[in-house]
């Protein structure tokens, strides 16, 4: 895959694709192949009930931005990310509340583009939903 497409839509398939992979070993893969495209990524496992994961969730999202060079340890780059990971919780919320979330969460940069999206499972007892939320933001 190459950055033919628009920044912003490419930055937000990549992070896409990390919160999608299905192992470590895939993760990791596609890092390297996002890195020699010169987009930053980083991704987080979590689980547990939605309504306390969304702060977790956000802090989690800055924490592995940053260990990963990612964003840098400025208040617009981390609150680009907490934003973005905020939004993408938000559109998942009127399926999850009350339930328990597990899945993982990607986060990629391109220049200016920073996307964060979330693959998670929703569950209650073996009844289970699955949901995806993005969200964007620009920093220079």
């Amino acid at each position: 895959m190459t950055i033919g497409h628009p920044e912003s839509k490419r930055v937000a398939a990549a992070a896409l694709h990390l919160a999608m992979s299905d192992s470590r070993e895939e993760e990791h893969r596609l890092r390297r192949m996002f890195a020699a495209e010169g987009i930053r990524t980083a991704a987080v496992d979590y689980g547990g009930e939605f309504i306390g994961a969304v702060k977790k969730v956000i802090e989690r999202a800055v924490v592995a931005a940053k260990r990963e060079g990612v964003i840098k340890e400025t208040h617009a780059e981390e609150g680009a990310v907490a934003g973005a990971t905020h939004e993408a919780m938000m559109q998942i919320m009127p399926k999850a509340v009350g339930l328990n979330i597990g899945g993982k969460i990607g986060i990629a940069r391109y220049h200016d583009h920073i996307s964060v999206a979330v693959f998670l499972g929703i569950g209650l007892l073996h009844l289970d939903e699955v949901a995806v939320g993005m969200g964007h933001r620009a920093v220079s």
